[in-house]
């Protein structure tokens, strides 16, 4: 298994490569969650609102991952509680973001309706 992982560059120098088992704890962690159905906005009923409790829950689920993998990864143990906090902070937009972006069931980045609406008029003109 050393071999192998040297032949990929994983490892160098008898150490596994910086945040390698970082990498595979969270996304693996990512990857059980979603295929175990585990959910984080089961819990939060506080809002009536699903894609907020959808929002905030995927964030916390990802913030969990961090912790987790980073405390089992070795090279990235001493960055834990920055990678925690920083994983925490982008949570405070959500209140700006929902009260300055306007969501529609179509609506996925701020101006696409008017490219679509570009594209489409576009096409009918040739």
């Amino acid at each position: 298994m050393q071999a192998l992982l040297e032949n990929f560059g994983l490892v160098a120098n008898g150490t596994l490569l910086p945040g390698f088992v970082f990498g595979i704890v969270h996304v693996s962690l990512v990857i059980i969650g979603f295929y175990s159905g585990w959910s984080i906005n089961r819990f939060l009923k506080i809002t009536s609102k699903g894609y907020i409790s959808g929002i905030i829950g995927a964030s916390l689920a990802h913030v969990i991952a961090d912790l987790i993998a980073s405390i089992l990864d070795p090279s990235m143990r001493a960055r834990t509680l920055g990678i925690v906090i920083g994983g925490l902070i982008p949570l405070l937009l959500i209140p700006l973001l929902e009260k300055y972006v306007t969501k529609s069931k179509d609506h996925i980045v701020i101006g696409d309706h008017e490219d679509i609406k570009k594209d489409l008029e576009g096409e009918h003109h040739h």
